[in-house]
């Protein structure tokens, strides 16, 4: 049994992948900002580092799930390099996104900075990117609610079931300490319209659907493709079942 720290651990790729922890056998505290009874949870702050020591105290592998936008997420990169070493933390896992290095946004950035501040800490440590998830393109489309028109972006998509990163993750806590990984995407290739119309007909939407071309070097990396995975994808669910599980049997 492996004594494990998950940060985020509450959120969308956190809970599934703590549960799957505890099912395997594994002693799981989760970072919290406020303290919350039981033993399960652990408080301390990843954005000022404040009550970190106390909180990888003892901990033999830390998932750092964490995020919270591009200047937190690279103050709480270097919080949870400092405590890990401070603790003598022997694994710690961080889970990125596919093309982080290629495309050039600002969230993606950090991503890398995180990267970067990991591998030169000298900590053994393994590094998973995955492409977007299938909730990311959910809420794309949700934030359009109030529009006559579901707008989508003119290129190819692969998102990716939050279970089968999370399965992942288990997985790569039991290899130990392997640096970069092979990255994670989901089995299939959809177009964004394809996308918008499946999200509309499960959601029962009569919308019509226009495609978006925007120009600039963010969108050129979209179009080459470099937010997908290339060979072996390893997810198994699709978009598809992702949504009849969301929402039900299209309307």
């Amino acid at each position: 049994m492996t004594t494990i720290l998950v940060t985020g651990g509450t959120g969308t790729l956190g809970t599934p992948t703590v549960t799957l922890l505890r099912a395997a056998g594994h002693d799981v505290r989760v970072l919290s900002r406020s303290a919350r009874p039981g033993p399960a949870f652990v408080a301390g702050d990843l954005t000022t580092g404040e009550g970190l020591r106390e909180a990888f105290d003892g901990a033999e592998t830390v998932l750092h799930l964490a995020t919270r936008g591009p200047r937190a997420d690279v103050a709480m990169g270097r919080h949870v390099v400092a405590a890990a070493r401070d603790a003598g933390v022997g694994h710690v896992v961080f889970q990125s996104i596919v093309g982080v290095d290629q495309i050039p946004l600002g969230y993606y950035t950090a991503k890398v900075e995180v990267e970067d501040l990991l591998v030169a800490s000298g900590l053994p440590h393994t590094i998973l990117r995955a492409t977007q998830f299938h909730e990311f393109v959910d809420n794309l489309f949700a934030a359009q609610r109030f529009s006559p028109v579901l707008l989508t972006p003119a290129l190819e998509v692969q998102p990716v079931a939050v279970p089968d990163v999370a399965a992942r993750l288990v997985e790569l806590v039991d290899a130990g300490p392997s640096g970069r990984v092979a990255d994670v995407g989901g089995p299939e290739r959809i177009t964004g319209r394809e996308a918008a119309r499946a999200w509309l007909r499960a959601t029962g939407s009569r919308r019509g659907v226009a495609r978006v071309r925007l120009p600039g070097r963010t969108f050129g990396a979209y179009a080459a493709g470099h937010h997908m995975v290339p060979g072996e994808p390893r997810g198994t669910g699709t978009y598809g079942q992702h949504l009849v599980e969301r929402y039900g049997r299209p309307r």
